[in-house]
């Protein structure tokens, strides 16, 4: 086989896993089953029947309405707090995990088993109906999945360094993101054509009863993400041993842990810097699409159908971005696509907060901006990081990634409610994120790389 085909069919099953598992961050923890554990399915049947009688949406203030109005409050803090303790999972484990399949050579083998964690959570999903006494269960999986993902994607990103080149590492980073973002719009797609568009019965008979029509979305998820994050594991070598001697306890791997830390902060402190710098605005990314449904709804006002929409369009200028700017990345190096995107946010960002009170338009036109930029950030953050990556280290690099991201989630969700809360309107909430996007960008500015490779 020719060499140069042998290795670009590596790249394409390397990119098919972002393909599929893309399935797991739009459908179930963004648009679909995250809103659904959310819904008036899990609220006690008393509290929804008495809102319901008193008027429903319509329903003036009073003991009906408030007694509702908490039940969904209490779902989501629930929700909140199971992601968080989730979150926390990942900034403690993330870094070992990379560091231990590293000296072990066994990259590939733990991406098979954190994915099929992954997969095995989304089909047990399915037997969550919507009914009460199954929330509990409901947000247990979901924040399970959400951890082995964040370690499946540990090793996932440490594997980029395994196909790759320095000369092509941009590319490709920026290729494995876009097929991501095109795998989220067919899969939403199919979700809206098959079981969600209409009041049913949808594809294979399927109802609303029970929340059936969402469960089945969440089969669909399960199934795209089983079948397309194959061929990585039949196509990509595992990766040679870095350390087959290293202890193997856990206290030892905390204390080689620390002492990397240690190490990068005297040795190679531009990537200490950039792990700190990136954490900061690698948050108000994904502050763009956590609040970008909320913000559609409150303050620019489309219906949960047209934000479906906004999220398959949005896939689709962030994936055609990403995929531009790799072979940009490898021209211009990644620091200068990341501080050209990040500069692009905060100037749409502004523009939606300036014109806030002007409608859908605006949200259209500038919120489309804003993910234009999203994705070409993402991809050459982790082309940056595999350039400063020591050889036999890439995944605990690619943890300590991870763990930053992790241990600095809250920026975003705090500058966006104190900026409601300053101004009045979900609309503030926009300006607190510009202000963690433009904190990281300062932040990345004065730093000057040294590759590796």
């Amino acid at each position: 086989m020719n060499l140069e085909f042998s290795q670009r069919m590596k790249v394409l099953a390397w990119a098919l896993w972002d393909w599929g598992t893309s399935a797991f961050s739009a459908v179930v923890t963004t648009f679909v089953f995250a809103r659904y554990l959310v819904s008036d399915f899990f609220v006690d049947p008393a509290i929804l029947k008495a809102w319901q009688a008193a008027g429903g949406a319509a329903s003036a203030p009073g003991p009906a309405r408030e007694a509702y109005e908490a039940a969904l409050a209490g779902l989501t803090s629930s929700l909140g707090w199971a992601l968080a303790l989730g979150g926390f999972a990942v900034a403690v484990l993330a870094p070992v995990v990379g560091q231990r399949t590293d000296a072990g050579g066994r990259r590939k083998l733990w991406l098979g088993v954190n994915t099929g964690v992954v997969i095995a959570a989304m089909f047990a999903m399915f037997f969550i109906q919507g009914q009460p006494r199954f929330f509990l269960a409901g947000i247990v999986l979901l924040s399970l999945a959400n951890v082995f993902y964040e370690m499946a994607n540990v090793n996932y990103n440490a594997m980029l360094l395994q196909i790759s080149t320095p000369e092509t590492m941009g590319r490709v980073s920026g290729f494995g993101w876009g097929m991501g973002y095109m795998g989220g719009i067919v899969v939403l797609g199919l979700a809206l054509v098959g079981f969600i568009l209409g009041e049913g019965p949808y594809w294979f008979g399927v109802t609303q009863e029970n929340g059936l029509n969402i469960r089945a979305v969440v089969l669909l998820a399960a199934v795209w993400s089983l079948v397309f994050a194959i061929p990585v594991f039949l196509a990509v070598p595992e990766n040679q041993a870095s350390d087959p001697q290293a202890p193997a306890g856990l206290l030892d791997s905390y204390r080689r842990l620390f002492r990397r830390i240690a190490d990068l902060y005297r040795n190679a402190r531009v990537t200490f810097w950039f792990l700190l710098a990136s954490a900061v605005y690698r948050d108000g990314l994904a502050g763009v699409f956590a609040f970008g449904g909320i913000l559609a709804g409150a303050v620019f006002g489309l219906s949960d159908t047209q934000v479906l929409f906004f999220a398959m369009a949005s896939n689709l200028v962030a994936g055609l971005g990403v995929f531009l700017s790799g072979f940009l990345d490898d021209r211009i190096g990644p620091k200068r696509v990341i501080v050209g995107s990040l500069v692009g946010l905060v100037l749409a960002g502004l523009v939606l907060f300036a014109l806030h009170d002007r409608g859908p338009v605006v949200f259209w036109v500038a919120g489309l901006a804003m993910t234009l930029f999203v994705g070409p950030a993402q991809a050459s953050s982790r082309s940056f990081l595999g350039h400063l990556a020591p050889e036999g280290a890439e995944g605990e690099i690619f943890g300590l990634y991870a763990t930053t991201g992790r241990a600095v989630s809250f920026l975003t969700p705090a500058a966006f409610a104190l900026l409601v809360g300053l101004f009045g309107g979900a609309w503030g909430g926009i300006l607190g994120i510009v202000a963690v996007l433009g904190t990281g960008l300062v932040l990345l500015l004065p730093l000057r790389a040294e590759f590796v490779r």
